[in-house]
């Protein structure tokens, strides 16, 4: 099991606080990041159909949201921050894609909702990403698809400075993963890896985590 850094009440707080204040800059702060992103996004498209419903969590102003979602037949964009959800609906809502504002920690949906989830680069910075984990396997069908793009801050070369940077900010990063690690931990919470490869953002590398639920 990985170690929860600071996992508590305090920082579930002032961890929601940091995005909330933060959601109007997060979309042109990440526009420097656009061709991880694109790159992400045709490693996951060719796993979508019309036919799948689409469970995003962690969502933030829907950088994936609308250019994947044009892919399936219905979408559900969702951050827990108020903030997030307001900025990704500014830009827009269609037939099959919606925002609404959920904790991916405790999720209200019905079991083996969905046939997908993603939730890119937002486990590494959660307090419970446990919790979070064990919700994506209950709402997934049998055989459902996990897209789990996450930063990896063990890989390559390490961003001390960057970090520094980023904890004086308020932004935390509570879990550090190399690939191998990632990929444990995936599968400790009943998922078998699919692919794995690797994106070079702006931050630090990014494992595009493609992953199935052993049923």
């Amino acid at each position: 099991m990985q170690r929860l850094f600071g996992a508590n009440k305090k920082d579930d707080k002032s961890y929601k606080k940091f995005w909330n204040k933060f959601a109007k800059l997060y979309a042109p702060f990440m526009k420097k990041d656009k061709g991880a992103y694109d790159k992400i996004c045709e490693y996951i498209s060719p796993h979508l159909n019309k036919h799948m419903k689409v469970l995003e969590l962690a969502c933030g102003s829907g950088q994936f949201s609308f250019s994947l979602s044009k892919h399936t037949e219905s979408w559900i964009g969702t951050d827990f921050s108020e903030k997030m959800i307001l900025e990704a609906r500014k830009r827009g809502e269609a037939k099959n894609l919606i925002f609404e504002i959920a904790d991916a920690t405790s999720l209200s949906f019905a079991y083996e909702k969905f046939d997908c989830v993603l939730i890119a680069n937002a486990l590494h910075i959660m307090p419970k990403p446990d919790e979070a984990m064990k919700e994506i396997y209950r709402v997934l069908k049998p055989n459902g698809i996990l897209f789990a793009p996450t930063f990896l801050w063990k890989e390559g070369k390490q961003r001390k400075i960057i970090k520094s940077l980023m904890s004086i900010s308020g932004f935390k990063i509570y879990q550090e993963w190399n690939k191998n690690q990632f990929e444990d931990f995936i599968e400790e919470y009943g998922f078998s890896v699919v692919e794995m490869k690797l994106v070079y953002g702006g931050l630090a590398p990014i494992g595009v985590m493609i992953a199935q639920k052993v049923s």
